[in-house]
């Protein structure tokens, strides 16, 4: 199997031992890109001359020589930085997004950086500049969205690991798609400043920059290169990493459920959910069904926040150059139109709601502080594909996704891993989440689901 399918953590002890040359490495991955990126159109800039220059250099820190890739949103200095939009065409970012810099600074090495919807309002990663990018388990399927290019890239072995970004699901719905783990950290853990859009107002709650990877062992090891204050970031808190111990763990009630009780799931996602909770259950955790009433509360709320305030937020940027937009935006656009305008009184009327769900959401998990459920209701779609039907009942686009949505209005971490398999042999993953701050449970408990299923190699790589 070819180095860059390796798990970072190992491709890191193949570096550590001197057994490959940060160089090499790099060739190695180069390699790989080359091979396989015509086909997924998952990195949209790449300069192997600038990665083999940056791999020559001396590396030092805890990722030194570790070969990664970026998504187009976080500024990577002297790359492209455009959000998908031919609005955007030829920005080139000026400086590195703090994210981006302390994991240079921990000498890791920036492969490229990866494709995503224009301005990331979309779970399906296609636009006008760069195209759509692939999925390396089926061409012809989505990749996800919006870190659509960056779980490709991960999954097909082009980047041992990379960075997203989650308002809705953006690296957890891709992960799923692909076969690979993901983190949406709470806010503030690891640091947004340089994202394109800066997450302000109601996205301040919703987003935060990611760890992507093929294991939560690598998802782990971003995370801890990554969390810590960002003293400029005035959403960054003073939180220490907290070390969990398994057996404390095991006395934490995880609850799980297999749907939401409004939009069904298919079958195969439905198995996937309980064979992770079964698992968890062989390992001595402890399991109980459960699902929070404040749920769907949580979801009416995220969808004012991104869909109404985000069409909003890009409505004096867009104004006059519609016809310049690509079809998935413009998607977006007719879904957020359809609702009634938003007025003063209901946008505050919202946000004093969303103090108020969240804090219902904190005392129902008083019960279970971790819950475990589907990713989304359906697996990897075709391109283009808006709705469809699950146990006889039509699934819309939005909808599909809602299982991702009420852990940003919560400002929640969830994590994502690979479990089960649908009937057209497309991966599944399921979905662990916490209470906010507490990142490190979550990828405990994810970690431990991982240890009986976990990454596999794409129909692309074999």
């Amino acid at each position: 199997m070819s180095v860059t399918l390796l798990h970072a953590v190992e491709q890191l002890r193949l570096l550590q031992a001197r057994r490959i040359s940060p160089a090499e490495l790099a060739e190695e991955h180069i390699r790989q890109i080359e091979r396989l990126n015509p086909q997924l159109n998952a990195l949209i800039e790449f300069d192997p001359e600038r990665v083999r220059s940056e791999a020559r250099e001396a590396k030092h820190g805890a990722l030194a020589g570790l070969p990664i890739t970026v998504k187009s949103s976080i500024e990577v200095k002297g790359y492209r930085c455009e959000i998908g939009s031919v609005l955007n065409r030829g920005h080139v970012a000026h400086e590195d997004a703090e994210a981006v810099a302390r994991l240079r600074r921990a000498g890791a090495t920036v492969l490229g950086t990866t494709n995503c919807p224009e301005f990331l309002m979309a779970y399906e990663t296609d636009n006008l500049l760069y195209g759509r990018a692939n999925n390396p388990w089926s061409l012809e399927r989505s990749a996800g969205g919006s870190s659509g290019g960056e779980a490709a890239a991960i999954a097909a072995g082009l980047s041992a690991c990379g960075l997203g970004s989650d308002s809705g699901g953006s690296v957890r719905e891709p992960a799923h798609f692909c076969g690979i783990a993901a983190l949406k950290p709470t806010p503030g853990r690891v640091p947004g400043r340089g994202h394109r859009p800066a997450a302000t107002g109601p996205f301040s709650i919703l987003g935060a920059v990611g760890p992507m990877a093929r294991t939560i062992a690598d998802v782990t090891l971003l995370f801890r290169a990554l969390c810590a204050q960002d003293p400029l970031d005035p959403e960054s808190a003073p939180v220490s990493l907290r070390e969990w111990r398994l057996d404390d763990l095991k006395r934490v009630p995880i609850g799980w459920f297999e749907d939401d009780g409004l939009t069904p799931v298919t079958p195969e996602t439905r198995t996937a959910v309980r064979d992770a909770a079964r698992a968890l259950e062989r390992q001595g955790f402890n399991l109980q069904t459960f699902r929070p009433a404040a749920l769907e509360e949580a979801r009416r709320l995220w969808w004012i926040f991104f869909v109404q305030c985000g069409e909003m937020f890009y409505r004096e940027a867009i104004e006059g150059r519609e016809h310049e937009l690509s079809p998935v935006f413009r998607g977006f656009l007719e879904i957020a139109r359809a609702e009634q305008p938003l007025r003063a009184e209901s946008l505050l009327r919202a946000w004093a709601e969303c103090d108020m769900v969240r804090h219902r959401l904190l005392a129902e998990m008083q019960q279970a502080p971790i819950l475990l459920c589907p990713v989304c209701a359906v697996p990897a779609f075709r391109h283009g594909e808006r709705e469809w039907t699950v146990n006889g009942q039509i699934v819309r686009y939005l909808d599909a996704m809602r299982y991702t949505q009420w852990f940003n209005l919560f400002a929640a971490p969830a994590a994502v891993v690979p479990v089960g398999w649908s009937v057209d042999g497309l991966p599944i993953g399921v979905q662990i989440a916490g209470r906010p701050w507490e990142d490190e449970a979550v990828l405990a408990i994810a970690g431990a689901v991982e240890r009986e299923f976990g990454y596999q190699l794409p129909t692309i790589c074999r």
